[in-house]
């Protein structure tokens, strides 16, 4: 088990060398569902997955990750799939969404019921903006680690840069720029894999 938790300060682990149990994957995303909020989730896994335990290598989990943000449903859980059966397959994929989403449901009822007493007091809204900052750094931390895998790739980072200008700067709506960028950059990945080799 030493193996799987030791840390690899590159990101670039091999897969391990044996099955990862089916009960580390449950207290790992357990613990992802019970400790995390919000948006930048990805970056907890990533730490988790590639950074400390080697489960996966980056390269894994950023196409992984991308494959999760772009097909429908909740990513978190897209990624707790996916991370799941690249590990041990359905039951992996099975065990992962399962233990994510359990503890979390019981503290979303609890906290259903306490909200009207909760909102009431400042220091709670207060707490909640230190969360949504907290969040998005961890995303931006995906983001960063992301572009670094395709900043000598000029296309990828015109597909990054178009994208971001469309939804972010033009609002324009996600679905159909996706519809656009998706194919254009997968037919820029083909060329390259063919120009290469």
């Amino acid at each position: 088990m030493e193996t799987l938790d030791r840390p690899d300060p590159t990101g670039q682990a091999a897969a391990p060398d044996r099955p990862v149990r089916l009960i580390d994957i449950a207290m790992l995303h357990a613990k992802l569902g019970l400790s995390a909020f919000g948006g930048g989730m990805s970056g907890l896994v990533f730490h988790e997955v590639v950074t400390r335990r080697g489960w996966m290598n980056e390269r894994e989990f950023l196409s992984g990750l991308a494959v999760c943000q772009i097909i429908p449903g909740v990513n978190i859980g897209n990624l707790a799939i996916y991370v799941g059966q690249r590990l041990r397959g359905w039951p992996g994929s099975l065990v992962a969404l399962s233990a994510l989403l359990f503890g979390p449901f019981f503290v979303v009822i609890g906290a259903a019921m306490a909200y009207d007493w909760l909102r009431q007091i400042g220091a709670i809204t207060a707490g909640l903006a230190g969360v949504t900052a907290a969040a998005i750094g961890l995303l931006l931390v995906v983001v960063i680690r992301g572009t670094s895998q395709v900043s000598r790739q000029v296309g990828s980072l015109a597909v990054i840069a178009g994208t971001a200008w469309a939804v972010g700067v033009m609002r324009w709506p996600l679905i159909p720029v996706v519809l656009v960028v998706v194919p254009c950059s997968i037919a820029m990945a083909a060329w390259r894999r063919r120009a290469d080799g």
